[in-house]
């Protein structure tokens, strides 16, 4: 019986275990910056306002040198996202243009984008990007927060932590300095200034605002589905948890009856 109840305790330490996510920063030697993000933690949901905001700033600022290949236009209308209306969807799509077969003559055909588009890409080949970008190669942001732990707190550190004082013992040459990334050295240049953006709700555009809208908006673009499977896991661990009651119980009543 107490090989039972050790196990039930087990069972219940690793279920505890799994659900929680530990993150930490990993390729530099300050902490990241932890500005309190609305999706952190069990109960966390993305804030809506802020996640519009982020879309506003990576569309005016970071698209220009950034794809996101892994999102369609119709995913901002999707629950759990930015939310935004279908039509605007729509008409977001339509301010961009796409290559879709030829004519007769061979010639590429252009069209407005739809919806069900993904989101298009800034450079036409991995070359022609190198060499608007000091020779370095623009990540995709698709899967970007994932690509290290602590990743959304990383990005807002990052945003906004270039300084203009460069160390006298570096030599970066035509690159940025930025503690926050591995060596210092970075060839994207500093994108966010205060008011680079305009926001549409009148929220005061300071850099710290604008990482923060992008990096949460970054964060629903890794993992769109947060909210639906947070809801999902609550299901499972309360199924869990009346199934080892119940388990216990039938198993209690058990070996009573037998001594």
């Amino acid at each position: 019986m107490n090989i039972f109840k050790n196990n039930i305790f087990i069972f219940f330490v690793l279920i505890i275990g799994l659900s929680m996510n530990v993150n930490s920063a990993e390729g530099t030697t300050f902490k990241n910056l932890k500005p309190g993000f609305s999706f952190e933690g069990p109960f966390g949901k993305f804030d809506k306002e802020s996640l519009k905001r982020g879309y506003q700033v990576y569309s005016e600022v970071c698209s220009s040198c950034h794809g996101m290949k892994q999102l369609s236009f119709r995913n901002l209308s999707q629950p759990g996202g930015p939310e935004f209306p279908t039509e605007m969807v729509k008409e977001i799509a339509s301010g961009y243009s796409i290559t879709d077969g030829f004519n007769e003559y061979g010639e590429p055909l252009e069209r407005s984008m739809l919806p069900s588009d993904r989101f298009p890409k800034p450079y036409g080949s991995k070359e022609e990007a190198k060499g608007a970008n000091n020779g370095a190669y623009p990540p995709d942001l698709s899967l970007i927060v994932k690509a290290r732990l602590d990743g959304y707190n990383y990005l807002y550190s990052l945003l906004k932590g270039y300084e203009e004082e460069i160390p006298e013992d570096m030599d970066i040459g035509d690159l940025s300095y930025n503690p926050w990334y591995p060596g210092g050295a970075i060839a994207m240049y500093q994108p966010l200034y205060e008011d680079s953006v305009e926001y549409e709700d009148g929220t005061p555009a300071t850099v710290d605002q604008m990482s923060y809208d992008v990096a949460n908006f970054l964060t629903w673009a890794a993992e769109p589905t947060m909210e639906e499977r947070k809801r999902l896991g609550f299901i499972v661990m309360g199924f869990l948890i009346i199934f080892v009651i119940l388990m216990y119980l039938s198993v209690s009543r058990l070996f009573r009856d037998v001594h």
